[in-house]
């Protein structure tokens, strides 16, 4: 049932999505105006980076290349810093990601990790029940009346408010559009609406908090960030809605994921266009990945990417990327957080479970020794090992802001280096795309954004470069290295309907035909498989989510 029969509950605002418990709550007429006011004033400068976005890489396509932008080399080479970090985000040396859901707000807030990164981006399928609960969902938490009860009995329920971690909310990227919340006949996007419903509801409330908890504050993790001028208006966006609701200057403060290859030639740029309410930079390495095919992907030769699997941060562009956020972020007063352990620790499997331990323990003391201040897992079991890593590194220290990094100069040549990670294009790898694709896209379908796969928590980056390498492979006639065979849309195909057979008979005909397995093979084979290259996977899955 739809919640909007035609009567707006704010002048021009039209909500257009299912009706959702407690969506009352959220979407008051207060709340909905703010947001309306962001599109109002926002919606057309939106527009003209996402142009721009287009422009450019059609200037990458011609060019083959990328490099440091001539017209801001003043910005990189003058003397400034960002804000002082505020007291919640001083220390920051384990922070654990995941969506919105009742269960997850609670283990995520009592993990031990020194911040939740409270995600309704890539780890949330963009339901609308799964935008207006998880908005209910945080409200909860911060007045301390959340709770949860699972199918087998099981109750969930938060520690004392000083052992719980500091949220940072994670909206959409500027591509997403909210196809449930229309202002003057127009979708608004994601990135307003879970922005504008999160401050509009909780700044005050989590300001009033900081007198007695100083962890709290409106902070927020700004994803798929392309260029600075994107950063330019997503502070304008913050400064605007301060002013609106009496909050002052600089009470907001956000980090920015460098997750994609343009970015990662303007981290300084970024940083100060967003100088009075930054907090660092992240690097959100998987979506990377994504962004080097996506924008490399008829470059030839040099850009193909191998098998994802055997790209690890020690390959030499990866490891580049890496030198040069550190670097960044200390010369310039931020924290620089490193990336995604995505690796699932068994509570069941002892072989299982020792193998991801020490994958995660690997990559995190890689991290920490090579100076950054903190880093993601996505597991609460996970915490105690991540933060054993930087403890050993950071002692009694918040951070290690005094750290400046690597003295290696990092160039562009090193950051486009794709070639020098080595690796091969397999079958067994393309089998692996395609298995994890599939199966994340009808997760996604069926309304889960965060996903157990292979021990591995997936999200949207996933399935992004799953598909995004198959079309890569194909078009670029790559000969797989452990068959000899070219990699060829029919033999996608094939691997498809192979994997679904098999997935037929692993579930069983009840619950297979439960699922939306024949809508995520059509979806899947739609964006690896195009003549012209979807730039997101989501843009068209987003017409099959309530």
């Amino acid at each position: 049932m739809a919640a909007d029969q035609g009567s707006p509950t704010a002048p021009g605002v039209t909500v257009a999505g299912p009706a959702v418990a407690r969506a009352e709550e959220v979407l008051t007429a207060q709340a909905l105006a703010f947001v309306a006011g962001l599109h109002r004033a926002f919606e057309g400068r939106r527009q003209e980076l996402l142009a721009a976005r287009r422009a450019r890489r059609a200037e990458i396509a011609r060019t083959g290349t990328l490099d440091f932008l001539p017209h801001t080399a003043q910005v990189r080479a003058a003397d400034w810093q960002v804000a002082a970090a505020p007291r919640a985000l001083t220390d920051r040396r384990v922070e654990i990601t995941g969506p919105t859901d009742r269960k997850m707000v609670i283990n995520a807030l009592n993990s031990g990790a020194k911040v939740w990164l409270a995600d309704f981006e890539d780890a949330t399928a963009p339901t609308w029940e799964n935008v207006v609960s998880g908005q209910v969902n945080l409200i909860d938490a911060f007045e301390g009346r959340i709770d949860f009860t699972s199918a087998q009995g099981k109750a969930y329920t938060l520690k004392p408010a000083a052992e719980l971690a500091t949220v940072v909310v994670r909206p959409r990227g500027w591509h997403l559009d909210e196809r449930h919340l229309l202002v003057d006949g127009t979708p608004v996007a994601g990135a307003f609406v879970d922005f504008g419903l999160y401050f509009f509801h909780n700044a005050a409330r989590l300001l009033a908090k900081g007198e007695q908890d100083p962890n709290s504050g409106p902070y927020f993790y700004l994803p798929k960030t392309e260029s600075h001028l994107e950063t330019r208006l997503w502070n304008e966006v913050f400064t605007h809605a301060q002013a609106e609701l009496g909050i002052p200057h600089g009470t907001i403060r956000a980090t920015v994921l460098i997750e994609t290859i343009t970015a990662a030639f303007e981290m300084d740029e970024i940083l100060y266009e967003l100088r009075d309410h930054a907090a660092g930079l992240n690097a959100g390495r998987w979506d990377y990945l994504f962004s080097i095919v996506k924008n490399f992907r008829d470059g030839g030769e040099h850009y193909i990417l191998p098998d994802r699997n055997t790209v690890t941060m020690a390959s030499p562009f990866m490891a580049a990327y890496t030198r040069l956020l550190v670097q960044t972020c200390h010369r310039r007063g931020a924290h620089a957080i490193g990336g995604m352990a995505a690796f699932i620790p068994s509570r069941k499997d002892p072989e299982v479970n020792a193998a991801a331990l020490v994958k995660v323990r690997a990559d995190k003391e890689r991290e920490a020794n090579g100076g950054f201040d903190g880093s993601w897992v996505a597991h609460p079991d996970l915490v105690p090992v991540a933060r054993e890593c930087f403890d050993a590194v950071l002692g009694e220290r918040p951070h290690q802001k005094d750290n400046p990094g690597s003295p290696e100069q990092v160039t562009a040549a090193q950051l486009l280096d794709v070639a020098g990670a080595g690796g091969h294009c397999t079958l067994a790898g393309l089998h692996n795309a395609v298995q994890v694709g599939l199966r994340y896209i009808e997760a996604w379908l069926r309304g889960l954004g965060a996903v157990g796969i292979f021990n591995m928590m997936e999200d949207a980056a996933t399935a992004e470069i799953s598909r995004s390498q198959i079309w890569q492979w194909i078009h670029n006639d790559v000969v797989l290295a452990d068959t000899g065979e070219k990699a060829t849309g029919d033999l996608v195909r094939r691997l498809v309907a192979e994997e679904l057979a098999a997935l037929q008979a692993e579930f069983g005909e009840s619950a297979y035909a439960a699922g939306r397995w024949t809508e995520a093979a059509a979806l899947f084979e739609q964006v690896a498989l195009a003549e012209e290259f979807p730039d997101f996977l989501t843009l068209p899955a987003l017409a099959l989510l309530d």
